[in-house]
C-alpha cells in the first residue's frame, strides 16, 4: 500500500521592504552601478557606421537618403535600401545651413528633428548631482555607525535586568509545594513592600535581603519566579554572571545602575540567580584587589547598606555554594535572612508530584504514596522531570494515559539512566548476574539494610547491572552499624565474584570507591573508628556565619597513616562479612543468579519469595 504524502501549504511570502537609510543607499549603489553597465552595454552594441558629413551630404544630393533624422550633434541617415548611418554635424550649426550651402534642394529631403535640450540639461544634472548624493550619505551612513559603536561602548556598564511588571509572571506561590518554610519568609517580604505602614507602627524595618541557599533542583529560582508572580511591585531578575564584563568597572557599575533603576521605581525586588559568581570571599584570587569580581562585589555591599538607604528595595539572591560567600555580604543589614531549602521528604514529595501531575491524564491505578516512598532522594526537578519522561514513555507506546510502569521506568532513567542493549558474552553476563546476586544477598541478610526493590542485569548508564536498595523513609541521621551494613552491602558483589570464579574483575570498581569513601567519613569527619571523636578532614575558616574557606587536613605523617588504617581495618571487616554472608547462602546466591540470567530483572517482591523458600 503506498504511502500517503500530505504535502504542506506553501508560506507566504513575507519579505517587506525596510525603507531605512542603509537599504536606500545600498540599493542606490546597486541601481547607479546596472545602469551605468546597462547604458554602456547599450551604447557599444547599437553602434552604428559613422561616415564624414561630405559623404552624407553626397548622398542626400544623389538621392539615395529616404529620411534624415536630426538629434542635437548627431545626424542619422536611413537609406533606401535599408541600411542606416551617422553623422556629426558642428555645434551651433544647422544642418539645413549646411545643405543650403552645398545647394541641395530641401523640399527633396524627408527631416525628423528631435528637440533633447530639456532632457540632456536633466541627464547632465543627474551625471552631477547623484554621485555627490550618493558620496555625502555614504560618509553620513559611516558616521552614524561610528556614533552607534561609541553609545554601545558607553552602554556596557547599563543594568541588563529583566523587568517583571505585575501580572507577567504567571508562577504563583500555589505552584511551588515543598518549601513550606521558605514561602513563609518570602510572603512575608511581598506584604512588607505592599504594606509598609503595617510593620513601621510596631518599628520594624524592611529586610535589605533574604538568600535562598540549597542544592540543585530544590525550587530556588521557581521561588523567585512566584515572588515576581505574586509582587504587586518592581521585579529585577539577574543572574551573577551578567554582571562581569571583559572591561574593567563594568560590574560595579551595573550594581549602580541595577539599584538606582529598582530606587526609581521602589518599592521594588532584585533578584540575584547564582550570586555565588560575584558574591565569593575576597582575597582568594591570584588578581589583589582590583579583581573585576572583588570590585563587583564591593559594590553590591555599599549599595545594600551604604550611606544611601534602601528603604523600599529588597534583595533576592540564591545559591548552591552557600559556604563560599563573602561574610560581610551575609551580616544583618544586607542579607538578614537565610533561608535553607532541603530535599523534599515525603510529604513534600506528595504535594510536588500533584503539580506536576496536572494537566497529564494518569490512570486511576498510580498509588502516590507508593511513588513518594520509592522517590526518596529526588529533588523537585527530579519529580518534574521523571512525570515528563513518564509522559513521553506513554505517548511513544500511543497510551492516553501513564501507568504506573511508566513512572517505574522514568525514576530509573532518571536515577541510573536509560537502558543500553549491550552484546555481552555469555561468560559475562554470568559474572554480572552473579555480582549483583551477590549484592542482593548480602543486603538481604544485614539487619540495618532496607529490603532490595530490583535486581537486574540490564545495562544502565555505564554499569552493566544493578541492584536498587532505595531508603524505606527519609532518613536524615546516620549511625555507625547502617553504614558499616551499606560498605558490606556495596562489597558482595566483589565477594560473589571471588567465591564463584575466583577471580576478580573491574565491575566493583565504583563498589570500592563507595565503599572506601563511607570508611573515610566514618573516621575522618563522624569520629566511629578507635582514634575517637576527632575531626581529621579539611580545615575550615569558622565564622559566624557558617565556612568560608577550606584547607588541607593538618595531620602529622604519623595520624594519617592511623587514619589509612583505621579506614583498612573498617572494610577489611566489612568484606569478610560479606564472604560469610555469601559462603552460607551460596545455594541462594545461584538460584537468584540463574533467575536473572533467565529474565534478566527481578523485582522485590519475586526476590524475597526467593530468598525465603525453604530448601534453597
Amino acid at each position: 500500500m503506498a504511502a500517503k504524502i500530505k504535502l504542506l501549504p506553501k508560506k507566504k511570502n513575507g519579505f517587506r521592504f525596510n525603507f531605512s537609510l542603509k537599504n536606500i543607499l545600498i540599493w542606490g549603489l546597486v541601481a547607479w552601478v546596472v545602469i551605468s553597465f546597462a547604458y554602456s552595454f547599450l551604447a557599444q552594441t547599437g553602434q552604428l557606421e559613422e561616415i564624414p558629413v561630405s559623404r552624407a551630404v553626397g548622398d542626400i544630393k544623389a538621392g539615395l537618403v529616404e529620411e534624415v533624422g536630426v538629434e542635437d550633434s548627431q545626424i542619422t541617415l536611413d537609406y533606401k535600401d535599408g541600411s542606416q548611418r551617422i553623422t556629426r554635424k558642428e555645434t551651433g550649426l544647422s544642418f539645413t545651413e549646411v545643405l543650403q550651402s552645398e545647394e541641395v534642394p530641401l523640399e527633396t529631403v524627408k527631416f525628423d528633428v528631435k528637440n533633447t535640450s530639456s532632457s540632456k540639461i536633466l541627464v547632465d544634472i543627474l551625471a552631477t548631482v547623484l554621485p555627490l548624493a550618493i558620496t555625502i550619505a555614504f560618509f553620513f551612513f559611516i558616521l552614524k555607525q561610528a556614533r552607534g559603536a561609541q553609545d554601545s561602548i558607553f552602554s556596557f556598564g547599563r543594568s541588563k535586568a529583566k523587568i517583571f511588571a505585575k501580572g507577567k509572571q504567571d508562577i504563583t506561590f500555589a505552584d511551588v509545594a515543598g518549601v513550606k518554610e521558605a514561602k513563609e519568609e518570602l510572603v512575608e517580604v511581598v506584604d512588607f513592600l505592599k504594606n509598609p505602614a503595617k510593620y513601621r507602627r510596631v518599628g520594624a524595618r524592611t529586610p535589605k535581603g533574604v538568600l535562598l541557599v540549597g542544592p540543585s533542583g530544590v525550587g530556588k529560582t521557581l521561588l523567585a519566579k512566584a515572588v515576581a508572580g505574586e509582587a504587586g511591585v518592581s521585579f529585577f531578575s539577574m543572574a551573577g554572571s551578567e554582571f562581569m564584563e571583559m572591561l574593567v568597572g563594568v560590574g560595579a557599575s551595573r550594581v549602580r545602575d541595577l539599584f538606582l533603576n529598582a530606587k526609581r521605581t521602589a518599592p521594588a525586588i532584585i533578584f540575584i540567580d547564582e550570586i555565588d559568581a560575584i558574591g565569593r570571599q575576597r582575597g582568594m584570587g591570584f588578581t589583589g584587589g582590583h579583581d573585576e569580581r572583588e570590585q563587583t562585589l564591593n559594590q553590591i555591599l555599599v549599595e545594600m547598606d551604604g550611606f544611601t538607604p534602601n528603604d523600599n528595595v529588597v534583595v533576592l539572591a540564591a545559591t548552591n555554594r552557600g559556604d563560599l560567600l563573602d561574610p560581610a555580604l551575609l551580616r544583618p543589614g544586607r542579607f538578614d535572612r537565610r533561608v535553607m531549602l532541603d530535599m523534599p521528604d515525603i510529604e513534600d514529595r506528595k504535594e510536588i508530584l500533584a503539580i506536576h501531575a496536572k494537566g497529564k491524564p494518569m490512570a486511576s491505578v498510580v498509588n502516590w504514596d507508593k511513588v513518594a516512598k520509592a522517590t526518596v532522594g529526588f529533588s523537585g526537578a527530579d519529580l518534574e522531570n521523571m512525570l515528563n519522561e513518564a509522559a513521553i514513555m506513554a505517548a511513544r507506546s500511543n497510551r492516553h494515559s501513564i501507568e504506573p510502569a511508566d513512572i517505574e521506568e522514568a525514576a530509573l532513567r532518571v536515577k541510573l539512566g536509560p537502558e543500553k542493549k549491550r552484546l555481552q558474552s555469555d561468560e559475562e553476563r554470568k559474572i554480572t548476574a552473579y555480582h549483583e546476586a551477590g549484592h542482593a544477598v548480602v543486603s538481604f541478610s544485614l539487619p540495618h539494610v532496607d529490603p532490595v526493590h530490583r535486581v537486574s542485569i540490564v545495562s544502565r548508564g555505564v554499569a552493566l547491572g544493578f541492584t536498587l536498595i532505595p531508603p524505606r523513609k527519609d532518613r536524615y541521621n546516620e549511625t555507625k552499624s547502617h553504614m558499616t551494613e551499606m560498605i558490606t552491602t556495596l562489597l558482595g558483589g566483589r565477594a560473589a565474584e571471588e567465591l564463584i570464579f575466583k577471580e576478580f574483575t573491574a565491575g566493583a570498581g565504583s563498589d570500592i570507591d563507595k565503599s572506601t569513601m563511607i570508611a573515610r567519613q566514618m573516621v575522618v569527619s563522624f569520629g566511629m573508628s578507635d582514634l575517637g571523636p576527632i575531626y581529621l578532614g579539611p580545615q575550615y575558616e569558622q565564622g559566624d556565619y557558617g565556612r568560608s574557606w577550606a584547607a588541607p587536613a593538618e595531620v602529622s605523617p604519623e595520624m594519617q597513616a592511623k587514619i589509612d588504617g583505621e579506614i583498612k581495618k573498617i572494610v577489611d571487616a566489612a568484606y569478610s562479612e560479606a564472604k560469610k554472608v555469601i559462603a552460607a547462602n551460596k545455594a541462594k546466591l545461584a538460584v537468584i543468579a540463574d533467575k536473572l540470567l533467565e529474565q534478566e530483572t527481578i523485582e522485590g517482591d519475586e526476590f524475597a519469595r526467593l530468598m525465603k523458600k525453604q530448601g534453597v
